[in-house]
Formats: C-alpha cells, sequence, structure tokens
C-alpha cells in the first residue's frame, strides 16, 4: 500500500497536500541524494506549479541534487517558454529562487540521449501479450537517470487508450524511452484495441512497462495524483507500482461516466492543452465506448491547426484507419512506426477490413482549422467548426446527442458493462 490520501467527493487542501509530502518524503530516504522527478507536459492536467515549488522547497535542502525531466515521449521539446508556463516560474525566477535545478527535456528520436538497459525476451513477451505478440523488446530509456541515485515519478493518472490506466512506470516507458519499446506499447495496445483496454487497470501493455521498468538500476519512487475537474482528489508516494495502484482505483471511482444509453452524435470539445489530433484524439478515445453503431462523434478543436507536429508527414501518407487495414497489410506498412499506425487506429476507432473494405464503426468528424482537403485526405470527415454552435448542443442530450464540454480525461461507458467489439477478436 502506498502512503497518501484520496477521495472520492472532495478535494485535498494545500495543507494536506504539503503534509503527505512532508511525511512521505523523509530525510532517511532522500538525505545527500541526486534525485530527478520526472513531470508530464502541457498537455496533462495536473497541478504541477505547486509541486514543483513544493517539491524543491522540501527537498532542496537535503538532496545533493535535485531537477526536474519532462517526461515527453514522442511530443515535441518544449520551448524555454513552455517550461516556464509548465510550472508557471520564467526561467530567471526559478534559477534565483532555486539555484543549481534544472529542467530537461526528453530526446526520444536521439541515440545520444539514450542508454540500453537489455532486452524482454520473446518467450515473455509472447506470455505477457497472450499471444499477440512474439518479439524481442529493447529496453532504451534516457540516460541522465543513471547520473541519479533515485528517480521520483510526479504526475496524474487517469484512463488511458494503450495501457488502460496512465501514470505510475509509464513515466519511464515511453515518457522518456525510445522508439522500439514506444511502437511496441502502442501496437499491442491498438491490437487489443482502446475499448477492451481503457479504464482496466491491468493489461499486457501495463505487465511490459512494470517489466521493464524493473530494469531500471535506479531507486525508483512516485508522486501519483488524481485530478479532476475540481481539483486534486487524490495524491499517494510509493514505489511506482503501490503508488500507482492506489491512484488507479481513486480514477476508477472518480474519472469514469457511465451512461443508460448509447448516442447517435457525440461532440467532443478540446481544450487547448490539446494543439494537435496526436493530443486532441483523446477526445475520441475517451467516448469510443458510448458512441453508437454508425453514429458520428466530432473533435471539435478550433485552435488546432496541426495533425501533429511529431508525425504529421506520416499520417499524411497512410491516413486514419481501423487496425486490421494495418494488422492485415503489414508488409505494405513495414516501414511505418507501430506507434503512428496505433494513434491512427484509435482516432478512428473499431471496425473491419475484409476482402480490401474497410467499414469503421465511427465517423469522426474534424471540426478543427485543419482544411477540408486534408482532412478527407487522411480518411477523416471534415466539419467547419464556424458552423458549430457547442451551447445548441448541451439540451440535446435526450434526442441521441451527447455534448462533452471538455473531453480527452473522463471516459464514458455504457452503464450495463457492454462494450463496442470487433467480432472474432479474443476476450481479454
Amino acid at each position: 500500500m502506498a502512503a497518501g490520501q484520496g477521495f472520492a467527493d472532495r478535494c485535498l487542501t494545500d495543507a494536506e497536500s504539503r503534509e503527505i509530502v512532508g511525511a512521505a518524503l523523509t530525510p532517511e530516504e532522500y538525505r545527500d541524494k541526486r534525485v530527478l522527478v520526472l513531470v508530464p507536459d502541457h498537455t496533462r492536467s495536473a497541478p504541477i506549479p505547486f509541486f514543483f515549488r513544493l517539491l524543491c522547497d522540501h527537498l532542496r535542502p537535503m538532496t545533493k541534487q535535485l531537477d526536474f525531466m519532462v517526461a515527453l515521449g514522442t511530443h515535441p521539446p518544449m520551448t524555454e517558454g513552455q517550461i516556464g508556463a509548465l510550472v508557471d516560474m520564467p526561467r530567471p525566477d526559478r534559477e534565483r529562487a532555486y539555484p543549481g535545478v534544472s529542467i530537461f527535456n526528453h530526446h526520444w528520436d536521439n541515440p545520444d540521449h539514450l542508454a540500453d538497459l537489455g532486452t524482454i525476451g520473446a518467450d515473455e513477451i509472447e506470455q505477457i501479450s497472450r499471444g499477440l505478440l512474439r518479439e524481442e523488446v529493447p529496453v532504451r530509456l534516457n540516460k541522465r537517470v543513471l547520473d541519479y541515485d533515485l528517480v521520483l515519478v510526479l504526475g496524474p493518472t487517469f484512463p488511458h487508450e494503450v495501457v488502460g490506466f496512465s501514470g505510475g512506470n509509464k513515466y519511464f516507458f515511453p515518457g522518456i524511452a525510445s522508439r522500439e519499446i514506444i511502437d511496441f506499447t502502442h501496437w499491442l495496445g491498438a491490437l487489443m484495441t482502446n475499448p477492451v483496454i481503457i479504464g482496466n487497470k491491468h493489461t499486457p501493455v501495463r505487465a511490459v512497462i512494470d517489466r521493464a521498468a524493473a530494469m531500471i538500476p535506479v531507486e525508483r519512487r512516485c508522486l501519483s495524483m488524481v485530478v479532476t475537474h475540481a481539483g486534486l482528489q487524490g495524491l499517494y508516494y510509493g514505489t511506482p507500482e503501490d503508488a500507482w495502484s492506489d491512484a488507479a482505483d481513486l480514477s476508477d471511482q472518480v474519472h469514469i461516466v457511465y451512461k443508460e444509453r448509447s448516442y447517435d452524435r457525440v461532440l467532443s470539445c478540446a481544450p487547448a492543452m490539446y494543439d494537435d489530433i496526436w493530443t486532441a484524439g483523446k477526445c475520441m478515445y475517451k467516448l469510443e465506448p458510448v458512441v453508437a453503431d454508425g453514429g458520428e462523434l466530432i473533435i471539435y478543436a478550433p485552435h488546432v491547426t496541426e495533425v501533429s507536429y511529431t508525425h504529421g508527414a506520416i499520417l499524411d501518407r497512410i491516413g486514419y484507419h481501423v487496425r486490421d487495414y494495418f494488422a492485415k497489410q503489414m508488409d505494405r506498412f513495414k516501414d511505418i512506426p507501430r506507434g503512428v499506425m496505433a494513434h491512427s487506429t484509435h482516432v478512428n476507432g473499431i471496425g473491419t477490413y475484409e476482402n480490401g473494405v474497410e467499414t469503421s464503426r465511427v465517423n469522426v468528424v474534424l471540426a478543427t482549422q485543419i482544411p477540408e482537403e486534408r482532412c478527407r485526405r487522411i480518411n477523416l470527415d471534415y466539419r467547419d467548426p464556424d458552423s458549430i454552435t457547442p451551447d445548441n448542443w448541451a439540451d440535446a442530450e435526450d434526442d441521441g446527442v451527447l455534448y462533452v464540454p471538455k473531453a480527452g480525461e473522463f471516459l464514458y461507458r455504457l452503464a450495463d458493462g457492454t462494450i463496442p467489439r470487433i467480432p472474432g477478436d479474443p476476450e481479454f
């Protein structure tokens, strides 16, 4: 069990958070150690400014070194201005208040920044993946980790399309990992499909991530947060496995919205923190389980101008498709990173590909600044965002319409427990 506490019906006060941190991060564990804190980027809701100051004030006096790294996965590196906004403290102010504390980006695609920790063997992968994949998986991550005595994960836990619930060791893999394991874990999740994975605590993808994290030759600890629209409702400290487990249990209570019916039309509004479809795709992932067969989901993001700042050229080439469009033509797509294909299938949603005919269960529509021609070229539908007045959707739920004003973090499920499935897929 992890230290800390959480509530389904109220938020923690700042004083309670300080008390948890003060009691859990003890001098006995941290004195004279070099400590690296892993934090999320701006695409996750979390009180990072509060905890940045709290950890600096609490840990700097007792540690030999304290630094932070943004667990970007394959997201673009943050600019100095973005990092300042992330912690709500520009660099000059940080240098005055906390001299010697650095904040690093992760560079997933630069071999010079990566260390090789070994390999998970094919037999073990076959067992963990329940026979879906059999291959060796190289385990590499940011080599800065090896310069520290202890790595502390600081991040929120939400239902997640690839791993079930985010947080914990996910801040290592894919957070500060190399492309190989990022692509592998995302493709494994895609093979199982989003509706099967999301909101489930124990999944094969989580097992792979935990197995890889066990290979890190540095102490690992975690402050796992549970954040809702109301604020911080849970904070747990311990090993990444234990802190995440308690956070996932609370997330299951506060982040899942149950509906009595499915919906023919869904307006899923992306918050500003999602600045491309690569991140705004979560507006589909979290709502897919309650869209009716043949229904329509609109990703309403009038601020978005790009498909993906990192992978846009690849997505322009392959488009958005159901899983089997790729899985049944892997020779055709053998040069495409499987993590990008996984994103493609998650945004498109489940469906079938038989005899060269692709059938998507849901029609996904982009209401963004991405031009109509490009939307249709990548196999997504288009709607002029200026033609949509979100307030007009708010009172139409009884007519088979669902309006979600801030989508991407809360999972929507049917109350009777049914989930969309592809005929013939195994049960997990």
